[in-house]
């Protein structure tokens, strides 16, 4: 079993990755502050604990990865998190970014469409004492029982944007999702405005796994 400590050395190269972010362009105090004081290397396998602070994505199993710190760290900032928001994640993954968003106040709703994965996460977090609502399904349909959400992410490249997940947002609310092809992503941003009316704003060069479900890939 994974022992869950976290020493002066894994604190310093914590430090020394959120000095890499900022020198990248990560700007908030709050996202930086929300991944300085979460260990990231909990969430890593044991054979590739050392690489835990290294601004790369990793195998988390099941096809899936744990992201990019600066992805993390530049979704998060789109999103503008607020105290007490409700926030949909799409992709539940290692259970690292919803943490994120549970550390920066909000009340957090996940969906993992790997069984294996979403059970192993489920445990995981219960040991680490984080409360996020869990789910297992496609994320692609979002969860409309317990919408409307303040804001909506999601963690795996789609090819396009789930209609239901703009359904469910809030007027207001923020949607920050990865759209491309397989292989490459724009990150894109959008703003409610009304019921009918989106702000829709662009950032290249991500990279994802691909988004399964009905309205993602195949």
């Amino acid at each position: 079993m994974l022992k869950l400590e976290d020493t002066y050395l894994h604190k310093g190269k914590r430090r020394a990755l959120v000095a890499e972010l900022r020198t990248k362009g990560i700007k908030s105090e709050r996202v930086l502050d929300a991944i300085n004081n979460l260990p990231r290397h909990f969430f890593f396998d044991s054979a590739l604990i050392s690489h835990a602070y290294e601004d790369k994505a990793f195998p988390i199993g099941e096809g899936q990865t744990i992201s990019q710190p600066y992805t993390v760290a530049f979704q998060t900032e789109l999103l503008d998190v607020k105290q007490g928001d409700k926030i949909l994640e799409i992709g539940t993954g290692s259970g690292y970014q919803g943490t994120i968003l549970h550390l920066l106040g909000a009340e957090v709703y996940t969906i993992e469409y790997q069984k294996k994965l979403f059970e192993g996460t489920q445990q995981f977090l219960k040991r680490l004492g984080i409360d996020l609502h869990l789910f297992y399904g496609d994320g692609t349909a979002g969860l409309p029982q317990h919408a409307p959400y303040d804001k909506i992410i999601v963690t795996a490249g789609a090819p396009v944007i789930p209609e239901a997940l703009i359904q469910q947002l809030k007027v207001g609310g923020i949607l920050v999702i990865p759209v491309g092809d397989r292989k490459r992503q724009a990150m894109v941003k959008i703003t409610k405005k009304s019921a009918k009316e989106v702000i829709r704003e662009e950032f290249d060069g991500f990279a994802f796994v691909p988004l399964l479900g009905k309205e993602g890939w195949k």
